[in-house]
């Protein structure tokens, strides 16, 4: 891991965006449901390659590892922070209801950071 502060910071950002986005387009949740599940995995998708370029700018070897560990990391912070707000916070959803619902649209996160880590080791060779 090249950087933890960096890595824990872009990984709260990474859900912190996505979520400011839900809350704002919330209304479509109910008035037009395809929508908003549709645009929810497209912007976590902008924030992760955002925040993964970002990352593997000062990354110069180790590519895969890195991408491996970042998604792991990175997808705990999402889903530790929703189940804080989902199972015990404001809006209650069960384990079953919330990762039919939202947590395994996180799979995003690391499906990318590891491909990317991925193609990337492949080209420094």
């Amino acid at each position: 891991m090249k950087s933890l502060k960096k890595a824990l910071l872009f990984g709260f950002f990474i859900w912190l965006i996505p979520f400011v986005v839900s809350v704002i387009i919330f209304p479509l949740r109910t008035s037009s449901r395809p929508l908003f599940e549709s645009i929810m995995p497209v912007v976590i998708t902008i924030c992760v390659v955002f925040f993964l370029i970002l990352y593997f700018r000062k990354v110069e070897d180790g590519f895969l590892r890195e991408g491996i560990i970042l998604g792991v990391r990175w997808l705990a912070i999402s889903l530790l922070i929703d189940l804080l707000l989902f199972m015990w916070g404001p809006m209650k959803m069960t384990l079953a209801d919330y990762m039919m619902d939202i947590g395994l649209t996180y799979l995003i996160i690391p499906t990318i950071t590891i491909g990317a880590g991925y193609i990337m080791s492949k080209r420094v060779r």
